[in-house]
């Protein structure tokens, strides 16, 4: 029998005790405007009903891998690219939802800039059956994407598309980086083309408390450590590994700073990262204008943050300002207000 011809995209989806969603994540597929495309989804040995709900669709487009022992997320997701036949590789879980028009737009835009390796899109949160706006940039181009790359994640990796020949070699997403995997996999294919993110919300991801980001913090934020130092040192910035936990705590994941010390430390870790990287690459007005501003925007959150933590006072802040960085672009009645509530919380500590 003739094989039917490769799709132009390959979902890779890992399924693990996901019977209560997967059923909906594959609905919003069926209803994606675009059609060529194909599902590939290895079941990691589920407990639940999972292989019951995969097994009822009688859609020809899903194809079901059945893991023989449970070997995790990401050993899953590399079985699937593996087994994979699309030029376009589309990433998500099995708990999040595709917009319409997710799939038509990334190939549009992989079609027409051959220079991009990945393009993922903006998402739309659902929490409790409430859809809200991501915190994440409004507004992107592929160089600030780059920039914010060195500081955070700027990905949601259910919205990802890769083109399939800008792939490095080795695993596709690598074990020993697990819970930081999607970005390392986004630093690496970096090297090969450019990272490109659609601003139109493309998804709705779903948050709940069962997410692995929720319950594996300590994991991730050392694998993302590990991800940053070998970014810095391939950029010629010589960091030791503490200094990119500092990012990542305080700027990726929000944590608040211990003290004006380690605020002032930080700030100069931005300015110099910032300086190097604007130094490195051609850089025209706009992009400038955007990473001045999404910079300033993390710098006035981690700001507050502090403030209304009481590890930082209003003083001490606004002692503090980073060339281009300012406040972070906040209303001085926003500080304020922090740091009347960072201040409550220090004498409710000390009374108690």
């Amino acid at each position: 029998m003739t094989p039917s011809p490769a799709p132009t995209v390959s979902v890779v989806m890992a399924a693990y005790n996901g019977a209560a969603l997967t059923g909906e994540t594959l609905d919003s597929l069926w209803a994606q405007s675009f059609a060529d495309f194909e599902i590939v989804v290895v079941d990691d040995c589920s407990t639940d009903d999972t292989r019951e709900v995969l097994a009822a669709v009688r859609d020809p487009r899903l194809r079901v891998i059945h893991a023989d022992e449970n070997g995790g997320p990401v050993r899953s997701r590399n079985r699937a690219v593996t087994e994979a036949r699309g030029r376009y590789l589309a990433g998500l879980d099995q708990d999040d939802i595709c917009l319409p028009h997710r799939f038509a737009r990334q190939v549009a835009y992989l079609d027409a800039h051959p220079d991009i390796a990945l393009v993922g899109a903006s998402a739309n949160i659902l929490e409790d059956g409430a859809v809200s706006a991501h915190a994440k940039a409004a507004v992107t181009t592929p160089r600030l994407i780059e920039w914010l790359l060195l500081i955070e994640n700027p990905l949601v990796w259910s919205t990802a598309m890769i083109r399939r020949a800008a792939l490095p070699a080795g695993e596709f997403t690598r074990p020993d980086y697990r819970y930081a995997e999607d970005f390392d996999l986004y630093h690496r294919l970096a090297r090969h083309g450019g990272i490109a993110r659609i601003d139109e919300p493309l998804l709705l991801y779903r948050r709940h408390g069962g997410g692995a980001s929720q319950r594996y913090t300590e994991t991730m934020q050392a694998n993302a450590t590990r991800v940053l130092a070998e970014r810095y040192t391939d950029e010629g910035v010589a960091l030791p590994d503490a200094k990119a936990r500092l990012i990542v705590r305080h700027l990726m994941e929000g944590e608040a700073v211990p003290d004006a010390a380690t605020l002032a430390e930080i700030g100069a870790l931005l300015t110099g990262l910032q300086a190097h990287f604007l130094a490195t690459r051609p850089i025209d007005d706009e992009n400038l204008r955007l990473i001045r501003w999404e910079t300033a925007l993390r710098w006035g959150k981690m700001v507050r943050t502090a403030l209304k933590a009481g590890t930082v006072s209003i003083g001490q802040a606004a002692g503090i300002r980073p060339d281009h960085l300012g406040l972070g672009y906040t209303r001085l009645d926003e500080l304020l207000m922090a740091g009347l509530r960072g201040s409550a919380k220090a004498k409710r500590g000390r009374a108690a």
